[in-house]
């Protein structure tokens, strides 16, 4: 045996003393004690160096706060008081500890008090297990052992046993145990069980099990008990939990299995059914490899059955019954995978009434819009760049289908064809002429999923082919002015054009497409001016900066679309408006009318800085945004045509963001139209008549999230980064997955912040001709989105949202939960009330080895 002290040294403890053996007669035991009277918290360290046949592969290191016995005929060693001994990665604590060298048994006992109460109870400790015991032996060698009233902990479970029997290195067996997630004494929840098989870091495996809550056992039991003990994934089964409804009946949902298929993959699926008949089926696939790609497939079927409220009253079926099916899929590549290239996918794509039988979520329910989007990207030489996308959009009110199949662009460097290959000298200014190349080309395909049918799909198919050439010259600046000339040559090809022609019979337009290839083209020249132009306000303790961007331009466009225009009469009274015959493809007309002016736009941003009163320093500074952007833009036609001499001046396009304290932001912008048109489709200026301009479009939003300060002092983003799910995260999974937290409040609680506050205000205008090509109709829609949580007490938290349209004054979805926490449990009510009313309570440990170990009652109706 070898022995090396590492027994601390200090002013009050003896230094350890090197013993070695001599040829001399040694008597039946030999005591190594010191004594020091003036100090009652002596600590004794002693080394001896033995070399025999049965000696450990790994030298021990031991202290003793009373004294330290060697017997050598029986090769025994003693310690005692505080004892403490380390043998590679085990150590052992105890108030008394014995070793036996011959069969290499390590022996502990723990001590007794003035008071009778347990002294150093014996604590061993492997690797990441620790162990507390009234005794222990244990086999060095074999690392088999027998422990008495054990408290042992494996991963995130606690186990109490009579006797715990080790007979490998990572195998126990333990009777009469008690285990549970609670790390208290007494705990709040256990598990009993007679007998139980441990397997270090893998899995616990009991016969029959009785639950217990505080100490009193429930009436209830299960035959056998499987705790996975192992970290990170492994399959196994998923509970389901119960329900029941009016409209579905009883039912369980969540019933499923997790299967890991490798390191890369794993899946599962899922299940709900009903007794009225009605199910739903859900497949999940994700996979995932570092340094390569990420993604997640999904597919699900909604077999809804559902008995109707109004059965009794009407003459209407029992049952409402409806098949809907959703995919979705995520993929997204690292960039260090295949440098040069990209490829992403993000895709929601079913039947368009999927959304309005989902039963789990209110919010979906309301959710009218689906979109899909495939991109492949690759990009080559010195800039070249070619992008393939596949696009998809649905909407569920109008059951209306759009599929872009394909979308592809192509651009081109810009070139410099007066530069020299091998430029040494600085650029004339002639030189920095450059001409590029983009090119795009979309199909599109539009279709009701109602009535779906070959020969249709290939009418409503309509394609367009874009062209664009521009042409730039950068020109030194003239002080502190920035002159850029330009010349842009735009071509579009078109699969159609439509014909509009009056019926007298029966006094509407008709229309007629014809197709073939048609050609648009549209130039422009002109030549731009701009500069900024900065100021600045000081006041006692602060500074206003205030920043101007104007851009004056000159541009002239000749009319080269007028043979696509044409004279159209829209009702009886003769009334005639000029239409497009390209409008409602898919790249759009050019605008008709020749434009020979000048264009302006007007930015501006102002911002706040704050010196603090007592410092000079710079980190005293504080800067306020107060206005991010506030612009206008606008022009005016000095040699309109016959087509636009009614309207010189053009819209006026106003736009503005800030982000007030760093807290609330507020987007707005809006399109003003000078004029106002007549029956007779003549145009008058208003502001000749004392008004502003009409509304042609127009938009804002304000938002806030507001929180109170967090015990731990950490943002969500921060605990997000520094859970261990995150680590393989890229920073947009990782914002999706706080966006998902964020909206789902019931299911992730921090208790370490005190109220939390999420307000969101839209509003929307469109003015837009409609397709009788008479009348015009006014688009307005508005509403308010408010989500928060306010903890009651340290252990009670309310939350909840809504959503309000104030258009129809109708409160559209809102939820409202209660949550206690119950320190090793978790109890949350959840309220939900949008398309389907549902009330649910569920009791579940917050411990992930025994989440799905839940109690579970929910409600639902319509």
């Amino acid at each position: 045996m070898h022995a090396d002290s590492i027994a601390p040294v200090s002013n009050d403890t003896l230094q350890p003393k090197k013993v070695t053996r001599k040829p001399l007669n040694i008597s039946d035991s030999v005591s190594f004690v010191e004594k020091d009277t003036s100090d009652s918290s002596r600590k004794i360290a002693v080394d001896t160096t033995l070399f025999s046949k049965d000696s450990l592969s790994a030298p021990i290191s031991y202290t003793a706060d009373d004294s330290a016995v060697l017997h050598i005929p029986e090769k025994q060693f003693l310690l005692y008081g505080k004892a403490n001994t380390t043998y590679e990665n085990m150590k052992l604590d105890a108030n008394t500890i014995e070793y036996e060298q011959s069969r290499n048994l390590v022996k502990a006992y723990g001590g007794t008090d003035t008071s009778k109460g347990p002294l150093n109870l014996p604590t061993f400790v492997q690797g990441d297990e620790t162990s507390i015991m009234d005794t222990v032996f244990f086999n060095m060698k074999t690392q088999k052992g027998l422990t008495k009233n054990t408290y042992y902990k494996a991963g995130e479970m606690f186990v109490n046993a009579q006797r715990v029997k080790k007979v490998e290195k990572d195998v126990e067996y333990a009777y009469r145990g008690r285990f549970t997630t609670c790390n208290l004494d007494t705990p709040h929840f256990a598990i009993r069980a007679r007998k139980i098989k441990i397997v270090n870091d893998k899995i616990a495996v009991s016969g029959p099990a009785f639950p217990e809550f505080e100490g009193v056992p429930m009436p209830v039991a299960i035959p056998f008990g499987i705790y996975p003990l192992q970290r990170g994934r492994h399959s196994g089964l998923l509970p389901p939990q119960f329900t029941t409804s009016d409209l579905f009946g009883l039912g369980l949902e969540g019933l499923g299995y997790y299967e890991v298929i490798n390191d890369n993959w794993d899946t599962k699926i899922e299940g709900n059914i009903y007794s009225y008949g009605g199910w739903q089926a859900d497949l999940t696939t994700e996979y995932y490899k570092r340094y390569k790609y990420r993604g997640t497939f999904a597919l699900s079927a909604l077999h809804t059955k559902r008995l109707n409220d109004d059965y009794y009253t009407l003459a209407t079926d029992e049952f409402y019954t409806s098949n809907t099916y959703q995919v979705r899929w995520s993929h997204s590549r690292d960039s260090k995978a295949r440098p040069g290239t990209s490829f992403s996918a993000s895709v929601t794509a079913g039947s368009t009434q999927y959304n309005k039988n989902v039963t789990t979520n209110a919010l979906q329910n309301y959710n009218n819009n689906l979109a899909s989007s495939i991109t492949y990207s690759k990009t080559w030489g010195l800039g070249n760049n070619l992008s393939v996308s596949l696009n998809e959009n649905q909407n569920s009110v109008t059951r209306l289908i759009n599929m872009n199949l394909p979308t592809v662009s192509f651009s081109t460097p810009t070139i410099y064809p007066l530069q020299k290959k091998d430029q040494v000298s600085s650029l004339k200014w002639y030189q920095k002429l450059g001409i590029g190349y983009s090119g795009n080309f979309l199909n599109v395909i539009s279709f009701y999923d109602s009535a779906i049918n070959f020969r249709r799909l290939l009418d409503t198919t309509m394609w367009g082919v874009t062209h664009s050439i521009p042409i730039t010259l950068t020109l030194p600046a003239v002080g502190p002015l920035i002159f850029a000339p330009s010349i842009s040559y735009q071509e579009n090809w078109y699969a159609q054009k439509v014909d509009y022609n009056w019926n007298g019979s029966t006094n509407k337009v008709d229309t007629s497409i014809l197709r073939g290839l048609y050609a648009a083209r549209q130039m422009t020249f002109g030549i731009s001016m701009n500069t900024r132009i900065f100021g600045t306000f000081n006041f006692k303790n602060s500074k206003l900066r205030h920043e101007i961007d104007p851009s004056i331009g000159i541009s002239y466009k000749p009319n080269l679309v007028s043979q696509f225009y044409k004279n159209v009469q829209v009702d009886s009274a003769g009334d005639i408006r000029r239409i497009s015959q390209l409008q409602g493809n898919v790249l759009g007309g050019f605008s008709e009318g020749r434009f020979g002016g000048i264009t302006f736009s007007l930015g501006n941003l102002l911002e706040a800085k704050r010196n603090a009163k007592d410092s000079t320093n710079a980190d005293s500074v504080k800067k306020i945004k107060i206005l991010d952007n506030f612009s206008i833009s606008s022009g005016y036609n000095l040699i309109p045509d016959s087509s636009n001499k009614e309207t010189p001046i053009s819209d006026i396009s106003i736009s503005a963001g800030t982000s007030l304290f760093n807290k609330v932001n507020i987007t707005a912008n809006a399109s003003i139209s000078p004029y106002r048109e007549d029956t007779a489709g003549h145009y008058h200026l208003l502001w000749k008549q004392g008004s502003l301009g009409r509304f042609q479009t127009g938009s804002l939003s304000l938002s806030t999230s507001l929180k109170s300060k967090s015990k731990d002092n950490q943002t969500d983003e921060q605990k997000l980064a520094n859970s261990s799910s995150s680590e393989t995260l890229t920073p947009d999974e990782q914002q999706a997955q706080l966006d998902y937290i964020r909206s789902n409040p019931a299911e992730f609680v921090d208790f370490n912040t005190a109220w939390t506050l999420q307000l969101s205000y839209s509003l929307s205008y469109s003015h837009v001709l409609q397709s009788d090509l008479i009348h015009y109709k006014d688009n307005l829609a508005t509403n308010v989105n408010v989500n928060g949580t306010i903890s009651l007490t340290p252990k009670w938290q309310l939350g909840g949202g809504f959503y309000f349209d104030i258009i129809t004054q109708k409160l559209q979805a809102s939820s409202i939960f209660l949550t206690r926490d119950m320190h090793c449990w978790q109890m949350t009510m959840n309220i939900n009330v949008g398309t389907y009313k549902s009330f649910s309570i569920t009791l579940n440990p917050k411990s992930g080895i025994l989440r799905d170990l839940r109690i579970n009652k929910r409600f639902l109706q319509q």
